[in-house]
């Protein structure tokens, strides 16, 4: 019997990259590592021996990349968010995937795989969630105007 260990697993579709792309993340993200990586055989539809899927974890979360083609391209309309605690952790994070990226409004950008990620600090969420209404109108007002987020303007902006 085949045990569950996650019921719902992204799964990222990539031209060629996907040994590569998964490398890059895993030395991203602590507690990360390959579980399995398959091959194309005889039967295809990939060269024959070339990778076909890597099955990884990041941070205990499972995914799968698939060598699948051209026909399909990341969009934002899907995004991975990274729960920071810290500035010192947004400034990590933010640095190391938009190294040959794209730096995006609000704390999104663009890794050089083209995957969107969300680069949120926890107290951003906190911020938000006041229920001070002009409290949350003066932080919204700081992020909108912040590629990366930086914490302490928000600070400034909140009130502390």
């Amino acid at each position: 019997m085949v045990e569950l260990s996650q019921k719902i697993i992204p799964f990222l579709w990539f031209e060629n990259q996907a040994e590569e792309a998964v490398n890059y993340y895993i030395n991203i993200f602590n507690n990360s590592s390959i579980i399995n990586i398959t091959y194309y055989g005889e039967a295809g539809p990939g060269p024959m021996d070339n990778v076909m899927t890597v099955t990884f974890e990041l941070e205990g979360q499972e995914f799968t990349a698939l060598n699948g083609g051209p026909m399909f391209k990341f969009t934002e309309a899907i995004s991975f968010y990274v729960k920071c605690t810290s500035q010192d952790e947004v400034d990590y994070y933010w640095e190391k995937l938009t190294e040959a990226g794209e730096e995006q409004p609000c704390g999104w950008l663009k890794d050089k795989y083209g995957v969107s990620w969300q680069i949120v600090p926890t107290l951003l969420v906190e911020m938000l969630n006041d229920s001070d209404p002009e409290k949350v109108k003066r932080v919204t007002e700081a992020m909108l105007k912040m590629k990366k987020i930086d914490i302490k303007t928000l600070k400034q902006s909140y009130g502390n």
